[in-house]
């Protein structure tokens, strides 16, 4: 009988564990860092990507909207390199890979998608502005 009761203690108490690992993961929901083979990739909400924006020494800010999205407003001291163009890869290719990179779009989507590519070109830090564009301008 005690070894019955043993075991449900120890199946409640993993079950607990587990809930407080979820919660915990569930509170950190402001940035998501990945650091793979000395790659620092993070994807940030807009007070942390100004924090590390201002921070970074040499920062590489990069919007990859269109020239027509680009014109009607962008994050000041940012280069325009649509990732929609066929001269993406080139232009992106051209920045300094052993320098922070800090890129945006409109809503998050092809700043990822941007961001997913520097990875597999090289490039030792990059910053992603989850919300794009149109959460820095809120």
């Amino acid at each position: 009988m005690k070894f019955n009761q043993v075991l449900c203690m120890m199946g409640i108490l993993a079950t607990l564990a587990c809930s407080c690992n979820t919660e915990n993961e569930k509170a950190n929901t402001s940035t998501t860092t990945e650091i793979t083979t000395n790659v620092i990739y993070e994807r940030l909400d807009v007070p942390s990507f100004q924090t590390k924006l201002a921070a970074a020494t040499k920062p590489q800010l990069v919007d990859v909207r269109t020239p027509e999205e680009f014109a009607d407003g962008n994050i000041d001291g940012s280069v325009n390199i649509n990732i929609k163009a066929d001269d993406f890869l080139g232009k992106i290719n051209n920045l300094d890979k052993s320098q922070p990179v800090f890129v945006y779009c409109q809503a998050g989507g092809r700043s990822k998608r941007c961001a997913e590519k520097m990875k597999s070109l090289g490039f030792s830090e990059i910053y992603e502005l989850k919300t794009g564009y149109s959460g820095w301008e809120q």
